[in-house]
């Protein structure tokens, strides 16, 4: 079963000579088929062919390279050194983001970079056609006010970060800040086109407060548009480094998305010591689930030999309900899921499940994004 061969893509004879060469630079062996040997540059639907082993880490390097977009060159160029971005507000659960964040990179050997984005009151377009000097001049004044506020606020962050990594209660990583003027899940977006984060680790209010908390709301936003996976904190999480977490679940929709998610999230759990437990999402009828999901399982255990992998078929009914049962059952410490991008209009009328968790649960969410 180990060299059963699958079709990656199917494509133009050129694209295909393409592909191939990308997938063999990473050491996997790649077979084109269907080839008109008479005219192989007008043959159209061309089968790309890898083992079956190979088919996670080829899905991977596909999507990581966008190799079919126009902006290959500029993927290319983005810095290979780990980064971990984490958002911050100044409250005490983003103060916990800060810990774990700075946890995982030591582990992951990254860097930190620690930003905060303000809403500033000073907006000139705000201000009427006339004699405005005088307004201009206070809002100007308030507008320092605020910079000079948060800059105090994040130094404050920075000799907390300091005194805990020379009590020997974090790790001593790099790190630095950053201050960005703007709506925060747009600052932290635009952000991330420049900075290339590895992972975004944010805080997020507890399923006890209200659904439009700004940094859950914010949270939701930067986890619905953004390419980086993010590992979103609640308020109650009742450890500060990922190595304490023993149980992580991860949902899988049974799409062939999920098999680039999957090793992307064992890309980002790598040398840590967890047990994973697979269960559905899916609203199909509880016998396909088991027999689905048993399958998934099977199959990544052979990708996986050393993960430790088991499954659970959720309970009919209610999927959050169900979820959050499961997840008390089976002592969950982290779930992990993928959220596929959803135009606005979707994301408005129909929150996609990432979201609705990130108010119902008090389990951190680690989201993929395929």
């Amino acid at each position: 079963m180990e060299d059963k061969l699958v079709t990656l893509a199917i494509h133009t004879f050129e694209k295909a000579q393409i592909l191939k060469t990308i997938l063999e630079t990473e050491g996997i062996e790649v077979y084109i088929h269907n080839v008109n040997q008479i005219q192989p540059v007008v043959s159209a639907g061309v089968r790309v062919r890898i083992k079956e082993s190979d088919l996670p880490h080829a899905l991977r390097i596909i999507e990581d390279s966008k190799w079919l977009s126009e902006d290959t060159e500029e993927e290319s160029t983005a810095p290979q050194v780990k980064k971990i971005l984490i958002p911050v507000d100044f409250s005490d659960y983003s103060i916990k983001a800060c810990e774990l964040g700075i946890n995982y990179a030591y582990q992951a050997g990254a860097e930190v970079m620690i930003m905060h984005a303000y809403f500033s009151p000073y907006f000139p377009s705000a201000i009427p056609m006339g004699d405005t000097l005088a307004y201009q001049v206070n809002e100007e004044e308030s507008v320092q006010n605020v910079l000079k506020r948060v800059q105090i606020d994040m130094e404050n962050i920075c000799t907390m970060i300091n005194r805990k990594i020379q009590a020997g209660e974090l790790p001593k990583v790099k790190y630095n800040y950053v201050l960005r003027e703007g709506l925060p899940e747009e600052e932290i977006i635009a952000y991330c086109k420049e900075y290339h984060p590895t992972l975004i680790v944010m805080g997020t209010r507890g399923k006890s407060q209200k659904d439009m908390d700004l940094i859950g709301s914010v949270t939701g936003e930067v986890i619905e548009v953004n390419k980086v996976p993010v590992l979103a904190i609640p308020e109650n999480i009742r450890f500060n480094d990922l190595s304490d977490a023993k149980n992580i679940a991860f949902a899988t929709s049974f799409n062939q998305r999920d098999l680039v998610a999957f090793d992307e999230f064992m890309e980002i759990i790598k040398g840590y010591d967890v047990n994973i437990h697979l269960f559905n999402i899916s609203t199909s009828k509880d016998e396909w689930n088991e027999i689905r999901l048993t399958g998934v399982n099977e199959y990544f255990k052979k990708q996986y030999p050393d993960a430790n992998i088991s499954h659970t078929v959720l309970a009919d009914g209610d999927l959050l309900l169900a979820i959050e049962k499961f997840v008390r059952d089976k002592q969950i410490d982290v779930i992990a899921l993928s959220t596929y991008r959803r135009n606005i209009l979707a994301r408005m009328f129909n929150p996609s499940i990432a979201r609705k968790m990130l108010f119902h649960t008090d389990t951190p969410l680690l989201v993929m994004h395929s």
